[in-house]
């Protein structure tokens, strides 16, 4: 299915429809997710319903109440689920798995009343957080040096976490906390506060910092040149990377100095107020507040947009920097690329896996597609009367087992996606690569089968 750059210009084809509509919420979308083998929708919304989709038969595996308030963040992790919600908790849930009956029970539209009255999965863990913002959490898998940091003076390497959370500071939502995963040991206390003063904090929870509240965050570890399917695996020794968009419209990249990680490694050090954090580069696109901030799978740029009618493409170091040359890309990454729509309002945007197209959610229920290199436009989606405020694409060929890496918090994935025991074809598994998935305001949900970019 093409989309089209120009509905009204007769010379080109009609608008597409979207391939698939689910209407399995009735309240406004707040999140989405896709599963790492394409098999799963999760969906969350503003009442803090959470609802698993079987991307085979189009009907609900799963549907409870996670929350009492909205949905921030949704994410399917190992044999974990990660729901996120305003409600100050955070939760990892059994992973959803399909019965039989779902799997063969053939395609139909789904509607909310499905699956109505059944038991939520069970609950593996919860974590009070910080929800005055509408900041979402990241998680990343753990490295050796995390693991020593997680394992303390002693060394004991066995107790060791699968995976490091972010969410803004328990206190001040100007600041950022990393916690480890499933043992809720917080790590790094305060990132983002002066290193020789206790930032001042107001009644409201805002820091004094011109910054205002943390909008968006992002933690990584640049990857390494490495194939796709062994550099997804954080095991490189390259330092902490967090990315945080904020309420003035500026994002800000920190990472951990190196003198922090030694330590870390040799002893276990945690830090606090910030410390062992330092600024690699500061930019300011936006005079609004960041809506919503996306970083490519191999962490070499972030795209973030606002209430404006901008696009700012931000690039971050290059893993493979060495020398001089690192020295000069390094310097290259404290200037952005700002792009200007003829669209002001738009609440998210998506990264497609291999690091080519972005989709971007307008306020006005448009989906626009924009080239990641040039943010040259390619093409709309128009289904929603209202704001598209989740998007999330589905993993291409080369990346599905890379999203399905077993963090510890349930039972391994299965990862012979190429199978098809599972109820999928070769053929199915290759469609839904090109898929992109939308939530609007509507509480719908709309499923769209891209064409293909390659020139």
């Amino acid at each position: 299915m093409s989309p089209t750059t120009d509905r009204g210009n007769p010379s080109k084809p009609p608008s597409p429809s979207p391939a698939h509509i689910l209407r399995t919420h009735r309240h406004a979308l707040t999140a989405l997710d896709v599963s790492h083998d394409n098999a799963r929708i999760i969906s969350a919304d503003a009442s803090g319903r959470v609802v698993v989709t079987s991307t085979r038969s189009l009907r609900v595996i799963a549907a409870w109440q996670a929350h009492t308030d909205g949905v921030l963040g949704v994410q399917e992790v190992g044999g974990g689920l990660i729901t996120h919600g305003r409600d100050n908790k955070l939760y990892v849930w059994q992973r959803v798995e399909e019965s039989e009956a779902v799997r063969v029970g053939g395609a139909a539209v789904t509607t909310y009343d499905e699956r109505e009255g059944a038991p939520p999965p069970p609950r593996i863990l919860e974590l009070d957080v910080n929800a005055l913002n509408y900041c979402r959490f990241s998680v990343l898998p753990f490295s050796r040096t995390d693991e020593q940091a997680a394992a303390g003076p002693n060394g004991d390497t066995q107790k060791a976490d699968p995976c490091l959370l972010a969410v803004p500071n328990l206190v001040d939502s100007s600041l950022a906390d990393i916690w480890t995963l499933p043992s809720c040991v917080r790590l790094h206390a305060a990132i983002g506060a002066p290193d020789d003063d206790v930032a001042e904090i107001s009644t409201d929870g805002r820091s004094a910092d011109k910054t205002g509240i943390i909008m968006s965050m992002h933690l990584f570890r640049p990857r390494s040149q490495a194939p796709p399917e062994e550099a997804e695996i954080s095991t490189s020794s390259a330092p902490l990377h967090l990315l945080c968009g904020y309420e003035d419209g500026g994002l800000v990249l920190r990472r951990r100095t190196a003198q922090a990680e030694a330590e870390a490694e040799e002893d276990g050090r945690q830090t606090v107020q910030g410390r062992g954090w330092e600024v690699v580069w500061r930019n300011k696109v936006h005079v609004e507040s960041v809506m919503s901030m996306a970083v490519s799978r191999d962490g070499t740029f972030a795209l973030s947009v606002s209430a404006d009618h901008l696009i700012g493409r931000y690039t971050i170091v290059a893993p493979d920097s060495k020398g001089q040359k690192g020295k000069e890309k390094e310097k290259d990454a404290e200037t952005a690329t700002v792009h200007r729509t003829k669209h002001p309002g738009n609440a998210s945007i998506a990264i497609r896996d291999d690091g080519r197209v972005c989709a971007v959610g307008g306020w006005d229920g448009k989906i626009r597609l924009y080239s990641t290199k040039s943010l040259k436009p390619l093409g709309s989606l128009g289904y929603h009367k209202q704001s598209a405020q989740a998007l999330a694409f589905f993993a291409t060929g080369s990346d599905r087992r890379g999203r399905g890496l077993g963090l510890g918090l349930g039972p391994a994935l299965d990862d012979d996606i190429d199978s098809e025991d599972e109820g999928m074809t070769r053929a199915e598994h290759e469609e839904r690569t090109r898929w992109v998935v939308a939530g609007g305001r509507d509480g719908r949900i709309s499923v769209w089968a891209l064409m293909s970019f390659d020139k």
